[in-house]
């Protein structure tokens, strides 16, 4: 094929295809002129250029816009792609302890003041003879007054009996009530040894037997210092009874008190004791209060690791306090105890516990008597704070009342 034909061929195919792609831009770009309608005209509808105005149709209302769902914020502690975190439970204010045996005096009335009736009235009667007296010195015996202060007490009422009449029923209740507060003894110091040393804390060793409620008497004691604005650090050297290092914990985080326990359970009660004071020092708490075991005061070895412990934890310093936990239920029975307990390790005070319950009310003026050391605190209930300092005269009237 000639060489022109060839150049001809190709230029016509170059027209053909230039003119076919500018047809179909073209008509793709074309846009309907304004006032022109796409589809079939409505009866109303103008045609475009005629110059007049259209009726426009109303306009449908607006559909509702789609709900959309709000994210509440995430709680407290969370974060996105993170465990979360468990919110920290707010701490627990301990009830102030000026004034708890007053607040808390009508439970130990409805316990023990079958001890105050029963002696006023037989100190009312218009006769006072031997027998009355024999019945007033029984009374006395079961209320656990014990023996000697039992007679000291008659000795005195009949002297004063003799002098001034049992006709005046208040006269009475005034003579009873001051016999009674010179044997419980108001003149006994009763303080805790609470106070801070210069260079490490108060120490206080708890001990008793099984069944007492020791551990419990731990805790609310933690929160009476706490309300007396005092930081406190416990040790939990009971590691023999399951889960007592636990429950003391539990005492201490409801009212922000730190618990120094042993990893495995059967540790050396003396060293975890040991740990706690020298975490106390680290710390410069207040108060370090040390939980022991429950013993039978007549297990001589659990006696002797009693020793051990007070021995261990005073080469810190020494002991400043050594609470012995009573039952006030058990009558003669915690005066035996309390005896034992006092040799080994130097009891300087007693706290009794369940006095709302069916305990005499006696039994104060006895264990004081035989330990010659007083009665501190005393649990009139089961809340967190029914523990009490202990006050002679409050403890008379409520017998009284």
């Amino acid at each position: 094929m000639p060489t022109q034909d060839l150049f001809l061929i190709i230029i016509v195919a170059a027209v053909v295809l230039i003119l076919g792609v500018g047809t179909a831009f073209l008509l793709r770009g074309r846009k309907t002129p304004p006032g022109t309608y796409t589809s079939t005209r409505d009866a109303n509808d103008l045609p475009a250029g005629s110059g007049g105005t259209a009726v426009a149709e109303p306009e449908a209302p607006a559909a509702p816009a789609p709900a959309v769902e709000t994210a509440e914020a995430p709680p407290a502690g969370h974060h996105l792609g993170l465990e979360e975190v468990p919110e920290v439970a707010a701490l627990e204010v301990p009830a102030p302890v000026r004034g708890r045996l007053a607040r808390l005096r009508a439970r130990l009335v409805r316990s023990n003041n079958a001890l105050g009736k029963g002696l006023l009235a037989l100190l009312s009667r218009d006769t006072i003879d031997e027998d009355v007296w024999d019945e007033i010195e029984e009374t006395l015996l079961l209320a656990d007054l014990g023996t000697e202060p039992t007679q000291e007490l008659v000795e005195a009422l009949k002297a004063r009996v003799k002098v001034e009449g049992s006709r005046d029923p208040k006269l009475v209740h005034d003579m009873l009530r001051e016999e009674l507060v010179k044997l419980v003894d108001p003149s006994m110091d009763r303080e805790l040894a609470s106070e801070r040393h210069p260079n490490r804390p108060a120490i206080m060793m708890v001990v008793g037997v099984n069944g007492v409620g020791k551990t419990t008497t731990i805790g609310k004691l933690a929160r009476v210092l706490v309300a007396q604005d005092k930081d406190v650090l416990l040790g939990a050297a009971d590691t023999f009874r399951a889960a007592a290092a636990e429950q003391l914990a539990t005492w201490g985080d409801r009212v922000g008190v730190p618990t120094v326990k042993a990893d495995v359970d059967g540790a050396d009660p003396a060293s975890v004791a040991f740990e706690a004071v020298r975490a106390g020092i680290d710390q410069e708490v207040d108060v370090v209060m040390i939980d022991t075991a429950g013993r039978l005061q007549n297990k001589v070895g659990l006696m002797d690791e009693l020793g051990k412990i007070k021995r261990v934890v005073e080469k810190h310093g020494t002991v400043d306090e050594v609470l012995l936990v009573l039952d006030a239920t058990t009558g003669q029975n915690g005066l035996n105890q309390a005896k034992v307990f006092s040799e080994v390790v130097n009891v300087t005070g007693i706290v009794l516990t369940k006095l709302d319950g069916t305990a005499k009310g006696g039994i104060v003026v006895a264990i004081q008597r035989q330990l010659g050391v007083p009665v501190k605190l005393v649990g009139l209930g089961e809340g967190p704070d029914d523990l009490a300092p202990f006050d002679a005269e409050a403890f008379v009237d409520a017998l009284l009342d």
